[in-house]
């Protein structure tokens, strides 16, 4: 009985580690790499394990860099069942169908770079039909429902509070007169976080697998960060500016949403166009719209009282690419929410080439950077950016709104890992070396818990905990 760390190791994306039990083996998660275009690379090389071996894949939530690998892992021999929750099976039919798209796009453009050259093509990392095939092996599980999914082996997911559908994984196991159970945190929400419940408590454990992705600061508390979203849109408004958010697909895309439609009035956003400038954040706001029974009492509330997603009279959803292309002949008072969220591909870098340089426009960073991508470096106040080849003065203002984080800060992580009656030992994954390091040093100061920090490889014997 063993845990074999893989993925998230090393800094935040590429979420993988394996679990064996007696003759079975269960792979939890299998994320993207993201980041600088020698760390992606990294997602062409064989899986240090053989997909063809595994006997179930335990999926935490959508998010590419937690389940973006899964089609991979399937073209390359996986034919056995993905679980996950009933929303995360939704919003990944979404996501990995979009993944697919720009694994294909990518070699297309490569592959015109190798002819010219004499070269030989590159087949994509995966593709549409792969993504498809992916999702079909996915299994949807409600929360709170345990499962046997091996002999001797169940799961039971809670809600994280992260995203839709997002998990924390209880996993039981049993080998011999063994018993183990394993708590997988996935990605821990804030809390009071709009829309969605607060991250569940669980009481008991004998190992924990836990994030740490703000484990060393504090997000700036709801109502400031409110008021400050609302004086950045009034500063742009009076400089007669664009303002630019780059924004995940799945979860900011609709707490933005929300909070532009609850603070309508008082952000007098009539005076605005509003677009929503995603394929894929359309789709995911109307999976959202379909399971109100995730909602907190707040937003449910507000689900009984209206009857369309999103409430917002402004609102332009913008599906084809001419829409979008549209959008930047519009010099002022464009509010436009657009992917990636690290600005490393997607609409909003073509809106970034048009406002960039612009001194009376205004992006909001709205979510979490890796280290490598546009998005960092927009964070870190670089003076220039390069984009598609050229260089562009940055020239608007940058904001970085901590507070929307989906991401529990310091002082919600060591909440969540109060809440355990035992001591269990915890491992401290997903998150950048250093802040790993902090955090696994203050849940040993303030919580007495024995933590660690894994490398890449390291096995650890269930048996002996």
């Amino acid at each position: 009985m063993e845990l074999e760390f893989y993925g998230a190791i090393g800094g935040v994306t590429g979420s993988c580690h394996i679990i064996r039990c007696g003759q079975y083996q269960i792979l939890i998660d299998c994320g993207l790499i993201q980041g600088r275009r020698k760390e992606e690379q990294a997602n062409h090389e064989p899986f240090p394990f053989n997909p063809d071996e595994l006997d179930a894949v335990v999926l935490s939530h959508a998010h590419i860099d937690h389940s973006g690998r899964i089609p991979l892992l399937v073209k390359r021999g996986y034919s056995g069942p993905v679980y996950t929750q009933n929303a995360t099976r939704d919003l990944c039919a979404v996501l990995l169908r979009d993944s697919a798209s720009l694994a294909e796009r990518d070699a297309k453009y490569e592959n015109k770079k190798r002819a010219k050259n004499g070269m030989e093509a590159i087949e994509p990392l995966y593709t549409e039909a792969d993504a498809i095939t992916a999702w079909e092996q996915m299994q949807g599980l409600p929360y709170r429902q345990q499962t046997e999914i091996l002999p001797g082996i169940s799961i039971r997911y809670q809600d994280a509070g992260h995203i839709l559908g997002s998990c924390m994984v209880e996993m039981w196991l049993s080998e011999g007169n063994v018993r183990r159970k394993l708590v997988f945190s996935g990605d821990i929400g804030q809390y009071d976080t709009p829309i969605l419940n607060d991250p569940t408590s669980i009481e008991e454990a004998d190992l924990v697998l836990m994030e740490s992705t703000y484990g060393n600061r504090l997000h700036r508390d709801r109502q400031h960060t409110i008021e400050e979203i609302g004086e950045v849109i009034s500063s742009a408004r009076h400089e007669h500016g664009n303002i630019l958010i780059p924004a995940f697909s799945i979860g900011r895309s609709q707490e933005l949403l929300y909070l532009l439609g609850t603070h309508y009035d008082e952000w007098e956003l009539d005076r605005w166009q509003i677009f929503l400038d995603s394929p894929m954040a359309i789709e995911a706001s109307h999976i959202y719209w379909d399971y109100p029974h995730l909602y907190d009492e707040e937003a449910t509330k507000l689900r009984s009282q209206i009857n369309e997603m999103p409430h917002l009279r402004n609102l332009n959803l913008t599906h084809a690419v001419e829409e979008s292309m549209q959008i930047n002949e519009i010099k002022s008072g464009a509010i436009i929410i657009a992917g990636s969220g690290m600005c490393n591909g997607g609409r909003i870098v073509h809106h970034l080439k048009h406002n960039i340089s612009r001194h009376e426009c205004h992006v909001m960073i709205v979510g979490y950077q890796a280290n490598g991508t546009l998005g960092r470096r927009l964070v870190n106040r670089e003076d220039e950016i390069k984009i598609h080849g050229d260089f562009y003065k940055v020239n608007a203002h940058i904001h970085t709104v901590g507070g929307l984080s989906a991401h529990a800060d310091q002082k919600d992580l060591l909440h969540w890992a109060s809440g355990f009656s035992n001591k269990p030992r915890v491992f401290v994954v997903h998150g950048e070396a250093e802040v790993k390091q902090q955090f696994s040093q203050l849940l040993h100061d303030k919580l007495q818990l024995t933590a660690s920090v894994p490398q890449a490889g390291d096995i650890i014997e269930l048996d002996q905990i």
